[in-house]
């Protein structure tokens, strides 16, 4: 997948309008978590991303292996994203993203993540990130939801093959 698939699906899933906000949600996820996780995880993980967006968890963090929790992630996010994106629409771009990644790397890769952030039973922990991959992913629900495709008309009776 390269630069402009990943940012388009991206874009398509958080129904944003421009191209330009569907970077920063990327850039503020990715970054973050490469803030979270050391430094060899997110080369692992990253290297199976498009290379724009692998600099992202990558070149562009000075400091890899910091401790925070999933408030500070939001926080974090929600900075970086800017005005107008509150800690709500930054944990479900991140759920989004964090998503397609999983989709595109190793699972051993994937596994390493999850291995890197804390989940427990507590309210506010790491799995709230994984909720969306750990309900199925993206699928044609998720697809439909978001005008994905021709919808079928209710009033129109679904052709039948004869």
């Amino acid at each position: 997948m390269n630069f402009d698939e990943f940012t388009g699906k991206v874009q398509h899933r958080l129904e944003l309008p421009d191209t330009g906000r569907t970077v920063r949600a990327i850039r503020a996820t990715l970054m973050t978590l490469g803030q979270r996780i050391g430094e060899e995880n997110a080369e692992d993980l990253a290297a199976n991303l498009p290379l724009e967006i692998k600099w992202y968890m990558t070149g562009a963090v000075h400091e890899h292996g910091q401790r925070f929790d999933w408030q500070e992630f939001l926080t974090r996010v929600s900075e970086i994203e800017g005005e107008g994106v509150d800690r709500a629409a930054a944990a479900y771009h991140a759920r989004v993203i964090v998503d397609l990644v999983e989709t595109i790397v190793p699972p051993s890769d994937f596994r390493q993540l999850r291995d890197a952030l804390p989940e427990s039973q507590h309210d506010e922990n790491w799995r709230k990130l994984f909720e969306l991959v750990d309900s199925g992913g993206w699928g044609d629900a998720h697809e439909a939801q978001t005008g994905g495709g021709p919808q079928p008309d209710a009033d129109t009776p679904e052709p039948r093959d004869e």
